[in-house]
């Protein structure tokens, strides 16, 4: 048998636009199909729109109305942060909703002492939400500074395709105990949900009605429908009766307490929760949250162009973003959302899921959450689907986001042992870690970094704690220090070399120019 030809192994040259899409980041499909397509990104993002406030609010003294009003209020801001990224700052196809890395200062702030102390709990609820707010207003200067100023601009240069792979595919790995255990918690709904949504997106895709591969792109809606509807005939029919009490709060349906705690009609406003006290030591401590933030953010929105089948954003946009996310952070403050703000990787992930990553559609999703958060029973309805059945959906689009991240590594030489050894340090001592940090909490009922300086504290156990944050101080030191010389070729380097500045590229223009002919007033560099 003669020998294969290399030419006719290699199949696959490396592409700086993912291809196979049928909507990228600036072609739409028709009013009809977006305005569904946009609906289903709505629904993904209640999960953690839900799932944050549910965790916290209680914590804080709140009741379930208290609950209710800030996923209300998370929403609302979720959906004004989205539109401002999508129209002013990266311009890419992401939604801007709630982020967990904020959660390390938020619940040091929930312990308190001078908070703690507080007997009444409407009033420790108010006095803790007011600390978070001002925590989180004077932290988001550090996203504003670095992002308008362009030292996170100059500071991506040193960023390489190498050094990016750790960081975007932890940001879809190292969400992993958001994936099956959590669908292991309810397997009655989440492992028929996780089966569904594969079969419906994946094995069935290419039946089309009216020419519309309708499975593929609205599986997630399909699924959950299908789903929702069966966790409810269970429910109704007393299948979770005798089940423990943690069965049935992760598979019954009336469970969420939200649609009898929701007003017909609630306008979100800023300060609704009073004036926002401030305290040095907590907002120092939250500054690590939103550094954290802005790191698993630049791995999302690289993965997002990736799946918008855009070209990687310049240095000038990815700053622009940053900036604009520092915004969101300041409205999460001022409004009250008991969080800050980041890219959400879900929906980044279903824009491969779909195969459609038109910016149009998120922008339409992002009217879906303003308008459903003001409509507080309609928009209460959608969230009390339970987490099981997100978590299920998230086992295979935080995957896809990973996959994106390893997908890097076409535009590097990986045969290279210098490239090896860091891939492979980085990645694992990403997901090691924070697992230790994990472990180490969950056993001494306190995190590693345990001193009186309670900022100090916070400092380390948010930046630590982070998978992204973790691989790209690894990843990012090693690879412009470790036999950098002649080491640009294998890096990656001349792939990205072109995309570092907004006139590098032809494409650049087209895919992340500013509406309304802004960019004559801010010209990009």
């Amino acid at each position: 048998m003669a020998e294969a030809k290399v030419e006719e192994i290699v199949h696959h040259p490396p592409m700086d636009q993912l291809q196979g899409f049928e909507y990228c980041i600036d072609s739409n499909p028709s009013w009809g199909e977006a305005i569904a397509l946009g609906f289903q990104h709505y629904i993904l993002s209640l999960g953690t729109a839900v799932i944050i406030p549910s965790l916290l609010v209680p914590r804080m003294g709140g009741t379930d109305d208290d609950k209710v009003r800030v996923v209300q209020t998370l929403l609302f801001v979720t959906g004004i942060n989205t539109l401002l990224q999508t129209l002013f700052g990266t311009r890419l196809p992401t939604v801007i909703g709630g982020s967990f890395a904020f959660l390390v200062p938020i619940v040091s702030i929930i312990h308190d002492s001078s908070l703690a102390r507080i007997v009444d709990d409407h009033q420790r609820f108010l006095q803790t939400m007011r600390a978070i707010q001002g925590a989180l207003i004077v932290s988001s200067s550090i996203q504003i500074i670095l992002g308008y100023s362009q030292l996170w601009g100059i500071c991506s240069r040193f960023f390489s395709p190498l050094g990016m792979v750790p960081v975007v595919a932890l940001v879809g790995f190292g969400l992993f105990d958001r994936g099956f255990p959590v669908v292991g918690r309810c397997v009655e709904i989440g492992l028929p949900m996780l089966i569904l949504y594969v079969a419906l997106s994946q094995y069935l895709k290419h039946i089309l009605v009216k020419h519309l591969p309708i499975l593929e792109r609205f599986s997630l809606l399909i699924s959950i429908a299908l789903v929702w509807t069966y966790a409810h005939i269970l429910t109704a029919s007393g299948a979770f009766k005798h089940s423990t009490e943690a069965t049935q709060v992760n598979c019954r349906t009336d469970r969420a307490n939200l649609i009898s705690s929701a007003p017909w009609i609630k306008i979100p406003y800023p300060l609704q929760w009073g004036a926002p006290t401030f305290d040095a030591g907590q907002s120092f401590g939250m500054m690590a949250a939103v550094f954290v933030s802005l790191i698993e953010s630049t791995g999302a929105y690289k993965a997002a162009a990736r799946l918008a089948s855009a070209t990687p954003p310049p240095a000038h946009v990815l700053s622009r973003g940053i900036g604009w996310q520092g915004i969101g952070i300041l409205l999460a403050g001022l409004f009250g959302t008991a969080t800050g703000s980041t890219v959400s990787v879900e929906n980044v992930g279903l824009l491969g899921s779909t195969r459609v990553g038109s910016r149009r559609v998120i922008q339409i999703s992002a009217g879906f959450m303003i308008f459903f958060s003001i409509l507080g029973k309609f928009g209460a309805l959608f969230a009390s689907i339970p987490f099981t059945i997100f978590a299920a959906v998230y086992c295979v689009l935080f995957g896809i986001v990973a996959a994106v991240g390893l997908s890097f590594l076409q535009f590097t030489n990986m045969n290279s042992m210098r490239n090896l050894f860091i891939t492979g340090v980085s990645i694992f001592l990403g997901l090691s870690i924070p697992e230790y940090f994990f472990s180490y909490t969950l056993g001494a009922q306190h995190a590693p970094a345990n001193t009186r300086a309670g900022w100090f504290n916070d400092y380390i156990n948010a930046i630590f704690s982070s998978p992204p944050t973790v691989a790209l101080i690894v990843a990012v030191f090693l690879d412009n220090t470790l036999d950098v010389k002649d080491a640009a070729r294998d890096r990656g380097m001349p792939w990205w070399v072109r995309f570092r500045t907004f006139k590098g590229d032809s494409r650049n223009e087209e895919f992340y120019t500013l509406p309304f002919n802004l960019n004559r007033f801010f010209p990009p560099s």
